[in-house]
């Protein structure tokens, strides 16, 4: 199932991430201090900060860590960050959207337009690849042992707008509005979170087959996990699980 496979891709991310967590901690920690200027310290006013807390969470950051976080942004922070997206093409028009959080945007926009032109691909104007993408609520739930039958119920009762079983994950979709709440009511009756984030969803792929295509992806796509600026990066490559990273 689809799900499965999406599992294999998020496990990868997660094992490469164990071993890069300062670097892991300096980006969830800059969402969280933007998030808090903008919606407050408070989780329970602040909707997305409880969401971002459950990532940081989900990804290994210490409750200490997200608490000092929370409080140097309350106190006003110098940094400055904007949020900006950028939209290119991988190797062989692999569509692929880039969110950042910047306090110099000419630095980034360089940076990223350095990558892609070096790994085969290039940095391209607003709207390029945005309509190959949908917004949606991404839930991936810890499935191993559970009843399919009850799953169900329990997503569709929380708001889902759909939910795909696998062999040991559960992917539940939300639209971006029902995302927090259909989040929070999940956690609320005991499950366990793999990830929850507001991800681009393309609507359709495309696979690489050449060898050449395929290493200069691997490198396009390290690079941008590398950088500081860089959030997350979506695409629509079909044979992720083909890349050797």
């Amino acid at each position: 199932m689809s799900g499965h496979s999406k599992w294999n891709n998020i496990k990868r991310k997660k094992e490469k991430t164990d071993g890069q967590k300062a670097k892991i901690f300096t980006k969830v920690g800059r969402e969280i201090s933007v998030c808090v200027r903008e919606g407050g310290a408070d989780p329970n006013s602040n909707g997305k900060l409880r969401d971002l807390i459950a990532k940081a969470k989900s990804l290994n950051v210490p409750n200490d860590n997200i608490q000092r976080i929370i409080k140097r942004a309350e106190g006003g922070e110098k940094d400055n960050y904007e949020s900006i997206t950028y939209e290119g093409y991988g190797p062989s028009g692999v569509a692929m959207m880039v969110e950042t959080l910047t306090d110099n945007r000419n630095r980034t926009a360089a940076n990223l337009r350095h990558y892609f032109d070096k790994f085969g691909g290039n940095l391209g104007n607003v709207g390029c690849v945005g309509f190959l993408f949908t917004q949606k609520g991404v839930i991936l739930l810890e499935g191993e042992g559970l009843d399919e039958e009850k799953v169900m119920e329990d997503c569709f009762d929380a708001g889902a707008e759909d939910f795909d079983m696998g062999d040991d994950v559960v992917e539940v979709t939300t639209s971006p509005d029902d995302f927090s709440a259909v989040r929070q009511a999940l956690e609320d009756k005991g499950y366990s979170f793999i990830s929850a984030e507001v991800a681009y969803v393309p609507s359709t792929e495309t696979r690489l087959t050449d060898e050449e295509d395929m290493k200069n992806m691997t490198k396009l796509l390290d690079a941008l996990d590398e950088d500081d600026d860089v959030q997350n990066v979506w695409h629509n490559l079909e044979n992720e699980e083909d890349l050797d990273r």
